[in-house]
């Protein structure tokens, strides 16, 4: 904002260096009228204070308009990093999940290979018993 201030300050300076100039070149030619040249001096000055108003109208309308894209940047910042949290989270969830899973079937294969293993003891003993 301090920059656009800057420089409507400037672009103001050159307007009314500018206005001086034409009025010393109007001041300098031999008009013989000096309402006249009072005249074309007044009529310069209000051009330029007419291009200056214009110039600080444009100055505003474009310090609001960044104003405006400022905020909507900051806004889609909010939105993207609320995003990545949401994703973070999912992804913290997922791998929760793969291992909890990994780690369930892991337990039911055991404990499948123990049943089986007891299980032919228990055969394999039986008939020990028996043969005794």
């Amino acid at each position: 904002m301090e920059g656009l201030i800057g420089k409507t300050s400037k672009l103001l300076g050159l307007i009314g260096g500018t206005a001086l100039a034409l009025m010393l070149i109007a001041g300098c030619s031999s008009q013989p009228d000096p309402a006249e040249r009072a005249t074309n001096a007044a009529s310069q000055a209000d051009a330029a204070a007419s291009r200056a108003e214009s110039a600080s109208t444009s100055a505003q309308q474009a310090a609001t308009a960044a104003q405006e894209s400022a905020s909507k940047v900051e806004q889609a910042a909010a939105d993207a990093k609320a995003a990545a949290d949401r994703a973070e989270a999912i992804a913290a969830k997922t791998e929760t999940r793969t291992y909890h899973r990994h780690y369930h079937r892991h337990y039911h294969h055991h404990h499948a290979a123990a049943a089986s293993a007891g299980g032919e003891s228990s055969g394999g003993a039986a008939p020990a018993a028996s043969a005794t």
